[in-house]
């Protein structure tokens, strides 16, 4: 190694593209035998067994998934390397991969031995006597970078950072429109979350800018990795806080060479069901309420109702009696069988045909004749068919145990005020008369994000009915159908119709192959899918009945949560995780604060820091930033004070911002490149109606300027932000406030007609000596 500090950097890095380029051939030459094999199974086509067959296509899905992993982490494939005290230099990336013979080429970031490249510090060098970071651009290096940990002092300073310029040139890059990942620049303390223990719930709460997401998606690709056996079978879940947020992040995993991963929101929880709307604040109180559990168990029952008197049913032209006493004792008998509502109606109901058809075959035989009729099976299965297609019968079964869906049964629930507080008072504990209010609307009106837990616990109370089951039996069969006409013009091409293979066969074999899907797949269809992991990201924002919902979804408690309290909506903020939690703080093993701000500047972090203080709600945890930038606050005022909102092209405002966007356009154009970088405009959910703003994270961030509401640009980042009318945004709570000032990596220019807090309110160009 000493030898290699004296030579010229035009040397090392020579030196460094000798490595890369083995690292890049050896994974050439995998990612070709995979192919290879993937061309040999393919090619055994022969029909054989319809498990044989179903094995190689098992096989092929697998070389196929390797072949796209490694193609993922294509770029910047090495970025790393440690060179130990004693010698051996040990070079580390994306994934591990060894030479033909074993030996280790490249150690894999998650690795035990990868550890150090984040940990090892001037103070602690773990045995490393340096760490040299390694630039690439596709297949090239491009820079080092070196840090030399042998020193005979550390050094002591407040704030040390690993690989403090490639962090730094990171941080300076402009935005792109989606979150890349950060595994070459992962610092200290966020390393140490990310290798946390994957068992019990932990909180990581952190300021803006700290890297909560960035470090949770790692924390993902870490446990995948440190427990692949356990969630390859189960998976991992990511919850996050809008599509927009999930469309930003979702190329870090693939990039890490993770892609079984199930990411969704609050709203798209329900497979088949999706609510984007947000309820006002109150409203979205009431419906987290956690006595709802009751509430809905007890609505649930009341679809289980008995008769009010005896019934007299024509089945077939006979009359028949259905007692109150027999509904009664059926419904007792399903109860018993602790079966979900639809899934133990099947019971209740067959019990019920059962007993009119012999009841029936019984009063239409001649009393010589019934002993006879009763035991004669075919005789009691045409009256049982009877019994079906009477219309009585029917419409008496389903009176008496009504099959329904969590939609359909809360949007009854929503339209029926005096049916639900009916159903409240007899739960413990009850909602409130207010809450009661609040949530009554009529029928049709769209599903809101705040519902969606609702119609989840409904689902797990009711379970699939049978007409889900029949129209997914029916699919099924159409399916075959359409398999049986392909496989039998399949045998006809090949002049096979006379061969022992027929066409039932061959579409059977078909039809098997097709239920080779990925885990994630399977997982993000399945309400009942049980996880091995959950990732909540804004987790500040879930309410009790969104905590149970994902609790059912992951039985072993094991899930990492990250957020931060005072970015939470609304007006009234939980002073702790374990209050915030709620029915989740069961499982609370750890919390850890993430206190170091990479992404804003420490004059936007100082200056939303002294708003949250003159707005009366100050920080829980102050972050110290590692960077600054000039100019990084503005502000224009707008004569004539606040108006209400109106169409974007006839409110005055409207003017005034998109001259402020010209001039920050050309800015960022100067600072980051023509055409570079990444701006948004951040209105209060009040004005984004009327201003055509995405409220509620449909919109991708392709585009260069993107129109948000303060809801919608949760956990995204840009490089200038345009903040219209704090005092709108304040009225929504201090949490959106604080989110919407920083979002930005270099600069928030605030426009504004009405009142500012003191701290935002200042015309003093030196505003950056907040961060001092």
């Amino acid at each position: 190694m000493d030898e290699e500090r004296s030579a010229g950097f035009g040397d090392q890095v020579r030196i460094e593209q000798e490595i890369v380029d083995r690292v890049y051939a050896r994974l050439d030459g995998i990612r070709e035998g995979y192919r290879s094999s993937l061309r040999e199974v393919n090619a055994s086509h022969g029909v054989g067994t319809g498990q044989g067959d179903r094995e190689r296509d098992v096989i092929a899905s697998h070389f196929g998934e390797l072949i796209e992993r490694l193609g993922l982490v294509e770029e910047r494939l090495v970025f790393g390397r440690l060179d130990p005290r004693e010698g051996g230099s040990r070079y580390i990336g994306r994934i591990g991969i060894s030479d033909e013979d074993g030996a280790p080429l490249l150690i894999d970031w998650r690795a035990p031995a990868g550890r150090a490249f984040y940990q090892a510090t001037a103070a602690h060098p773990e045995g490393i006597a340096r760490r040299r970071h390694i630039a690439t651009r596709r297949r090239v290096v491009t820079g080092l970078e070196d840090e030399l940990l042998d020193t005979d002092s550390a050094r002591e300073q407040g704030l040390e950072l690993q690989g403090e310029g490639a962090l730094m040139s990171a941080l300076s890059q402009a935005r792109e429109g989606r979150m890349t990942d950060i595994v070459s620049t992962i610092q200290a303390e966020q390393d140490r979350v990310i290798r946390a223990p994957g068992r019990g719930l932990l909180v990581v709460e952190g300021g803006p800018g700290t890297g909560k997401t960035a470090v949770a998606l790692h924390r993902a690709a870490f446990l995948l990795y440190a427990e692949r056996e356990r969630l390859e079978r189960s998976g991992v879940l990511i919850v996050g806080p809008s599509r927009v947020f999930l469309r930003y992040i979702e190329q870090v995993l693939p990039s890490l060479g993770e892609s079984g991963v199930v990411a969704t929101t609050l709203g798209d929880l329900v497979p088949g069901v999706h609510a984007g709307a947000v309820d006002p604040e109150d409203v979205d109180r009431a419906k987290g309420d956690p006595a709802w559990a009751g509430v809905l168990a007890a609505a649930v029952r009341d679809l289980e109702r008995l008769p009010d008197r005896d019934q007299v049913l024509d089945i077939g032209g006979h009359p028949v009696t259905l007692a109150v006493s027999d509904v009664a004792a059926a419904r007792t008998r399903a109860r018993r069988s602790g079966k979900p509502h639809n899934v133990a109606r099947e019971s209740f109901a067959l019990g019920l045909v059962d007993l009119l058809a012999q009841r029936v075959l019984t009063e239409a035989a001649d009393e010589d004749d019934a002993a006879q009729v009763q035991r004669d099976p075919e005789e009691l299965q045409l009256w049982r068919q009877e019994v079906r297609e009477s219309v009585d019968a029917r419409r008496a079964i389903n009176l008496a145990w009504m099959p329904t869906s969590g939609t359909a049964l809360l949007e009854r629930l929503y339209a029926r005020p005096d049916r639900l507080a009916r159903l409240n008072a007899s739960a413990s504990p009850r909602l409130s008369a207010e809450q009661l209010a609040l949530v009554a609307r009529p029928k049709g009106a769209p599903l809101t994000v705040s519902d969606i837990p609702l119609v989840d616990e409904l689902e797990e109370l009711l379970g699939p009915s049978a007409a889900v089951g029949a129209r997914e039996a029916a699919e099924r069969a159409r399916r075959r159908d359409l398999e049986l006409g392909r496989a039998q013009a399949t045998l006809e091409d090949m002049g096979l119709e006379d061969s022992p293979v027929t066409a039932d066969a061959l579409a059977a074999t078909v039809e098997e192959a097709g239920t080779v899907a990925p885990l994630a797949e399977r997982a993000a269809a399945d309400r009942s899918w049980t996880y091995g992991h959950i990732i909540v990201d804004e987790a500040q924002e879930l309410s009790p009945m969104a905590w149970r919902a994902l609790l059912r979804r992951c039985p072993s408690l094991s899930l990492t949560v990250v957020g931060d309290l005072d970015q939470r909506r609304g007006h009234r903020r939980p002073r702790t995780w374990r209050a915030a939690l709620g029915p989740a703080a069961r499982a609370l093993a750890d919390e850890k604060v993430l206190s170091i701000s990479y992404r804003t500047p420490a004059t936007l972090i100082k200056l939303a820091e002294r708003t949250m203080a003159d707005v009366g709600d100050p920080v829980r945890h102050p972050v110290r930033a590692v960077r600054d930038v000039p100019d990084a606050y503005a502000l224009t005022r707008v004569p004539g004070g606040v108006r209400e909102a109106a169409p974007r092209e006839k409110d005055p405002m409207w003017g005034h911002v998109q001259r402020v966007l010209s001039e920050e356009t050309r800015r960022l154009d100067a600072t980051a490149g023509t055409g570079r970088g990444r701006l948004a405009v951040v209105v209060a959910t009040r004005r984004a109606g009327a201003w055509g703003a995405d409220s509620v994270g449909y919109s991708g961030l392709d585009q260069r300027v993107s129109l948000l509401s303060a809801v919608s640009v949760k956990g995204l980042e840009f490089d200038d932000v345009i903040l219209i009318e704090p005092s709108e945004i304040l009225e929504d709570g201090t949490g959106d406030l604080f989110v919407a000032m920083t979002r930005s990596t270099r600069r928030l220019h605030v426009v504004a007609a009405g009142a500012l807090p003191s701290a935002m309110d200042t015309a003093d160009p030196q505003i950056r000596a907040l961060a001092r």
